[in-house]
């Protein structure tokens, strides 16, 4: 259990910083009583975004994207020290009344205390347990995507790699009704988790052709390779890996031409264009919170690290030949 102490109406938090590549360490940070318009709020689990938070670790963000890149309540500039993190989960602890003693989500670093604004918070529903709620950004960017896509009932789709965001795309695209959704992976342990969630599987070389979508998550540049071969006659290829400021080699010169493929970028800083006339953020992150509440999702979160021991784990958890999924820091519960 984290530590905090006291300084009069003040209280020291701490809060992880990436401070170099591959080095992350707790800071204290101090924490004043919320003024009015603010919320406190306790941590219990902060999700880590494994590809996001991988490129930032590494300080593998292009210069350009410094600003796009900002996280919502990121403290510190790219690309070191920064305190970065989106999928915080805690307990309201001081501010409106309305609010007190409520599990709210928000976009917030890895920290154990800290004040908000109040309009940053989305109430998490009775039937969303805290730690599940963690995958709430993730959720948020595949209903995103799946608007960008206009993948309707009855559509053959894949979903090249087996991430929490490819996952989370293959869940909600299952859900259309008659669809055949099969996620793709060279892992073939992921097996698993697609048939729980109401997905195929296949290896690359075993997967469906002909898709009328396919989405890429696997940020690296063979699986687009794969998703452009499993694509249809005209198909959509909805392309949601970020690759920081590495090159990506990717294979134009054969069918994609001919068969007038489209690729197009999905990415969660901004509204679907098809419903954004309509829906704003927070209507969208409150739709995201109400599709956690499927009790298989728990599944996906496999890995548990004590937020104490987030600088000395935090390379192993990034390391993309770790098997974890989605992995959460727990903070003790106060």
């Amino acid at each position: 259990m984290t530590v905090r102490r006291s300084t009069g109406l003040k209280q020291i938090a701490k809060a992880l910083w990436y401070v170099a590549p591959g080095k992350a360490e707790l800071r204290n940070e101090p924490v004043d009583a919320p003024v009015a318009g603010m919320a406190q709020v306790r941590m219990l689990y902060s999700g880590i975004s494994r590809g996001t938070e991988r490129l930032v670790l590494a300080g593998k963000v292009g210069e350009s994207e410094w600003q796009r890149m900002r996280a919502p309540m990121q403290a510190g500039n790219f690309p070191f020290p920064i305190k970065y993190g989106y999928c915080a989960v805690g307990t309201v602890t001081a501010g409106p009344e309305t609010l007190r003693g409520k599990t709210v989500f928000c976009l917030h670093p890895h920290q154990d205390v800290f004040n908000v604004p109040v309009d940053r918070l989305t109430v998490v529903p009775d039937a969303v347990p805290a730690r599940r709620a963690t995958l709430t950004a993730n959720m948020e960017t595949a209903l995103n995507a799946l608007w960008d896509s206009g993948a309707g009932p009855a559509d053959r789709i894949a979903v090249v790699g087996g991430g929490i965001v490819g996952l989370l795309v293959a869940h909600l695209a299952a859900r259309l009704p008659g669809a055949s959704v099969t996620l793709v992976d060279v892992d073939a342990s992921r097996a698993v988790l697609a048939h729980q969630l109401g997905a195929r599987f296949a290896t690359p070389n075993d997967a469906p052709r002909e898709c009328d979508i396919v989405f890429h998550t696997s940020a690296v540049a063979a699986g687009l390779d794969t998703a452009i071969t499993l694509a249809g006659e005209e198909a959509t290829i909805v392309e949601m890996s970020w690759y920081g400021s590495g090159p990506t080699g990717v294979h134009l010169g054969g069918a994609f031409h001919s068969r007038r493929l489209k690729l197009l970028s999905s990415q969660v800083g901004k509204v679907s264009p098809g419903r954004r006339i309509r829906w704003d953020y927070a209507r969208r992150l409150e739709a995201a919170l109400k599709l956690l509440e499927d009790p298989r999702l728990d599944a996906l979160v496999t890995e548990e690290v004590a937020f104490a021991e987030a600088p000395q784990r935090i390379v192993e958890i990034l390391d993309p030949k770790s098997r974890g999924i989605a992995p959460v820091l727990a903070y003790g519960g106060g």
